[in-house]
């Protein structure tokens, strides 16, 4: 793993009025790692979700892509730096297939005289995503179905695939397995490593904390706008997550010292 991370935060803050949703957080991942956010809600995990995506701009601090630093004040900008998030709530077009939706904002044109009139390929698309959808083992026996037949599962791993199917290099997934079943949330799980084993960054937003802990290499943690703790996964439990999202670990034995002069480094279980 490479000692520059892809992405990094920096003392970024943020406030709504007299509400500070963000204080000075820094946050990191690095290529072909996962990265769990977690904290409860009111945290602050949204908002530095939609900083890094550019739907949100910080009131201080920077993000840095490869040790430079950017601006990234629209989810146009985050796209062409290789950012792409998958919210919860997917934002996909259920009337339309899967193809379609893969492509969505980036549909693929006829050559020539049809190209000009806006006449789409659409065998050109369902050939395309086909080859995405198995590259990154998604079961999707018949893409000419309109998304909003599929099950939860198998939308999901469209938005999932929407994201990884373009030259994206940080992936955001918003809660990706919530109010899936059982066997739908390991199909996501499992398409989440072969994200990272491609050679992606991973930043994954959960409240599961058995899945932190299946799925992720770190695990970062955010209480009340700040990270107050980072943890290796080979060394973290789910008690010692939950306690550090909760404050249990303010003076309990397991709270170590400062990192970047800011959060805890909890260290072993």
């Amino acid at each position: 793993m490479a000692d520059v991370p892809v992405l990094e935060v920096r003392d970024v803050s943020k406030s709504y009025g007299h509400v500070e949703a963000l204080r000075g957080v820094n946050f990191t991942v690095h290529t072909g790692e996962v990265v769990a956010l977690i904290g409860d809600n009111g945290a602050g995990k949204s908002t530095l979700t939609k900083i890094i995506s550019g739907t949100t701009q910080a009131d201080t601090g920077e993000v840095l892509i490869d040790g430079s630093p950017v601006t990234i004040d629209s989810p146009l900008v985050a796209r062409d730096l290789g950012i792409e998030t998958v919210y919860q709530d997917l934002a996909l077009a259920p009337s339309l297939d899967t193809p379609a939706n893969l492509f969505l904002g980036r549909e693929l044109l006829r050559g020539g005289f049809l190209g000009r009139l806006g006449i789409l390929d659409k065998k050109a698309m369902r050939l395309e995503a086909n080859e995405v959808y198995r590259r990154f083992g998604v079961d999707m026996r018949n893409s000419g179905l309109p998304v909003g037949s599929l099950s939860g599962g198998q939308r999901q791993s469209v938005a999932v695939a929407r994201a990884v199917a373009w030259p994206s290099r940080i992936v955001i997934l918003d809660e990706p397995t919530a109010a899936l079943g059982v066997a739908q949330t390991a199909s996501v799980i499992r398409l989440v490593r072969q994200i990272r084993d491609a050679g992606r960054a991973v930043v994954l937003i959960t409240h599961n904390m058995q899945q932190v802990l299946e799925v992720a290499d770190r695990a970062e943690v955010l209480r009340l706008g700040s990270r107050v703790a980072q943890f290796r996964i080979a060394d973290a439990t789910v008690n010692l997550l939950v306690a550090a999202m909760t404050g249990g670990l303010d003076e309990g034995p397991a709270a170590a010292g400062p990192v970047d002069g800011q959060a805890p480094e909890v260290t072993g279980g």
